[in-house]
């Protein structure tokens, strides 16, 4: 056990008692005694209704599953949703009504566009996607494979001058869709000019012309006849053009534009949860300390280059000069949100006698204290300038424990000084229990709530865990088009636009997996702002950039005008539960789904358990990389489980298919020093037995949740690495 200091009834891990005590409360006007009072009064006032909160989803979970087992074949539907409304999970629909959250920043109500989620253990990371707010789209097409290395383009160690090209190419027909010209194309253009407030073009053949939309042109820096850079508006979004002769891809450009950035990132969920690997009070002091410095906006982190490092810290505003003259500033960051972890997580950081204490409370009280320096500008670099704090609030099961999550947020508010309704929240709509009760949850926080979004991957792992009795599952390829998946999305955007979140707050979709396939993003993701949801989440900095694009593309405001004036999807359907119904499966198709859940686990469980890795690029069974977090983890462990349950699959199979998967898995990390092989020795593999753990004890963990295996098992690998 570590040292511990004893306060107001708890016992504190001393490394995370003296990062209060010596560097997130100087400077908040908070007392570090009363700090530690305030969440002792907390878990006395809300710790039982957390447990009771927690023991209420195992027991609708018994219901449910006698339900099935006293009524097995197909379903009726109307029984079925009868049932769900007589044990409460369905709960009744009151009036209509509309938020009324205030004091938000744009970024979160009004702009459309990308969505970061980074793990706020990793301050690389971390300052990246926080800095992801602005991204050239120059260097984000020419080292992806949106331009096909074909035809001299191939993307080469010095800069390709062909291949360059066809990214100048791409951007300038991009330019001309999001800021056409009256006349004429930006490829053609050999000077930018202001001139009267009017932004000029001077065209190759000496003709000026315009923009076709003046209102587009929204400032410049530098001279106004020699503008060393243009500002252009569009759906809410910037794209700035630099301009210099001076630079190598410049000299060759007839306007001299050596790049093209685009506002990107506009919005990072800086995460504490999914991609996080926090197991202890050391990582914890990681995890608190990162969030501080992004808050006071003096983390750094030391970038080592082959021939070089250097320190990363947080970009500073851009400025400019708009066509009357006036200089204003624009957000140089991405505004951050953090996510805590969920309320069925508890901590031995702060025990409350001898009892861990839920690791949401001090997930609330820390971060918010963090984010006090924000709002005090104790901070260098701002991040809300309405004074808001934004967390986004996981595996949350209906309409009572978002009530739970607001009663939380008001005694934060009260211990640390806010005013009522500082605290925003984000609903992450990722249980099925909130899903077909969505539009409760939000009445419940109707003065907070700044943000509901789907997320298949953990979505899908509860409506399996969930239904586990009703029977075998079709195979997870299948699933993204089945008839629930299809409701559950539209429904997500019905709802929220129903309560009029827009102008308040995000309707949100989930994250493309594969960082590497860019091409392939650029042609799906665009059905994202197209469904009406005005941010999505990407992979990377260089997905932002690209996804950008698309909210150009998509008048995302628009388009909400028009689905609204649409039916809202079928309950119904979101409570079809995707079964086989007795049909077989090729055995090659069978070995096929099972090989691949396995891979993706222990691919995704080894350098987590290992290495303390929560979400990283994980090479798949062909060796493409996903990214993989420990909602990907759920499903695929999930779908094992239940395949196992049903007699599709049986344990020696499951157990000889993890083992030659492993094989495939040290395989592909070949080369990586800090790496463990899991075969032969997979007895003494901790990683690979917490993968079978996964997958042998997915009906019995609350909720298929992955972090009840995960947790002790890193400890268990922490334990022996010291040793």
């Amino acid at each position: 056990m570590s040292d511990r200091v004893e306060i107001s009834g708890l016992s504190i891990d001393l490394s995370l008692y003296q990062l209060v005590e010596r560097e997130i409360a100087p400077g908040t006007g908070v007392e570090v005694a009363h700090f530690w009072q305030s969440l002792a009064d907390i878990h006395a006032a809300l710790g039982a209704e957390n447990r009771d909160l927690l023991n209420k989803r195992n027991q609708m979970q018994r219901q449910i599953d006698d339900w099935h087992k006293t009524n097995p074949g197909k379903i009726n539907i109307n029984k079925y949703k009868d049932f769900l409304k007589k044990i409460g999970y369905l709960v009744p629909e009151g009036e209509s009504f509309q938020v009324s959250t205030d004091k938000v920043d744009d970024e979160v109500a009004l702009i459309a566009g990308p969505q970061l989620v980074v793990p706020v253990d990793n301050s690389r990371y971390a300052l990246n996607a926080a800095n992801a707010r602005w991204y050239s789209l120059y260097d984000a097409l020419y080292v992806t494979d949106i331009i096909p290395e074909i035809g001299g383009c191939k993307k080469t160690s010095k800069y390709n001058p062909v291949r360059g090209q066809q990214v100048i190419r791409y951007v300038r027909d991009f330019l001309d869709q999001a800021a056409p010209l009256v006349v004429g194309s930006h490829s053609y253009v050999t000077q930018y000019k202001v001139r009267s407030g009017k932004l000029i073009l001077v065209m190759g053949d000496g003709s000026e012309t315009e923009l076709g939309r003046r209102e587009c042109f929204a400032g410049y820096r530098g001279d106004p006849d020699e503008p060393s850079a243009i500002l252009f508006k569009h759906n809410n979004l910037h794209i700035e053009i630099l301009i210099g002769e001076g630079f190598y891809i410049g000299r060759g450009d007839l306007a001299n534009i050596y790049d093209v950035r685009i506002e990107a990132a506009i919005t990072t969920i800086v995460d504490c949860e999914d991609s996080v690997a926090a197991v202890d009070a050391e990582d914890k002091v990681l995890v608190y300390r990162n969030w501080t410095g992004l808050m006071k906006g003096d983390l750094t982190a030391t970038v080592k280059r082959v021939k070089e490092s250097f320190e990363r810290s947080l970009n500073p505003d851009p400025e400019f000069t708009a066509p009357d003259g006036e200089v204003f500033t624009l957000p140089g960051r991405s505004l951050m949100l953090i996510r805590h972890v969920g309320s069925h997580m508890y901590t031995d950081t702060v025990t409350c006698g001898g009892e861990e204490i839920p690791e949401t409370f001090l997930d609330a009280m820390i971060t918010v204290l963090a984010a006090k320096h924000d709002l005090l500008e104790n901070s260098s670099r701002c991040n809300s300038r309405c004074g808001s704090i934004y967390i986004v609030k996981p595996k949350i099961h209906g309409p009572e424990e978002v009530r739970a999550a607001a009663r939380l947020f008001d005694m934060v508010e009260q211990a640390l000084g806010l005013d009522r309704n500082t605290l925003k929240i984000g609903i992450m709509d990722e249980e099925r229990r909130t899903t077909v009760n969505l539009k409760e949850c939000i009445r419940a926080v109707r003065e907070r709530v700044i943000f509901i979004n789907t997320g298949f991957l953990d979505r899908t792992g509860d409506e399996i865990h969930t239904s586990m009795e009703a029977g075998a599952m079709i195979p997870k390829s299948e699933i993204k088009s089945s008839k629930w998946l299809l409701a559950y999305e539209d429904w997500n955007v019905d709802v929220g636009l129903e309560v009029g979140l827009p102008g308040h707050g995000q309707i949100g979709k989930g994250m493309w997996a594969a960082p590497d396939n860019m091409a392939s993003m650029m042609e799906q993701k665009i059905s994202h702002p197209r469904a009406g949801a005005n941010t999505a989440w990407v992979p990377s900095p260089i997905a932002a950039g690209l996804h950008a694009m698309h909210y150009h593309h998509v008048n995302v405001s628009a388009r909400q005008q028009e689905l609204a004036l649409c039916g809202r999807a079928s309950l119904d359907d979101i409570l079809s539960i995707p079964l086989l119904d007795g049909r077989d499966i090729k055995e090659s198709d069978l070995i096929w789904e099972l090989e691949n859940n396995a891979q993706g686990i222990l691919g995704y469980v080894v350098r987590w358990i290992d290495q303390g890795i929560g979400c990283s690029k994980v090479p798949d069974i062909t060796d493409l990389d996903l990214m993989e977090d420990r909602a990907t983890l759920r499903i695929s462990s999930q779908h094992i489980a239940n395949w196992l349950y049903h007699g599709i699959v049986n344990e020696e199979q499951v157990r000889n298919v993890f083992k030659k998967m492993a094989e495939v898995v040290d395989r592909q990390n070949f080369g990586d020093a800090m790496y463990q092989n899991m075969a032969p020795d997979f007895d003494r593999s901790i990683a690979f037995q917490a993968a079978l753990d996964l997958v042998f004890k997915g009906r019995e963990v609350p909720n298929g949740y992955t972090e009840a295996v995960l947790h002790p098992r890193r400890r268990e690998a922490k334990a022996r690495a010291q040793r």
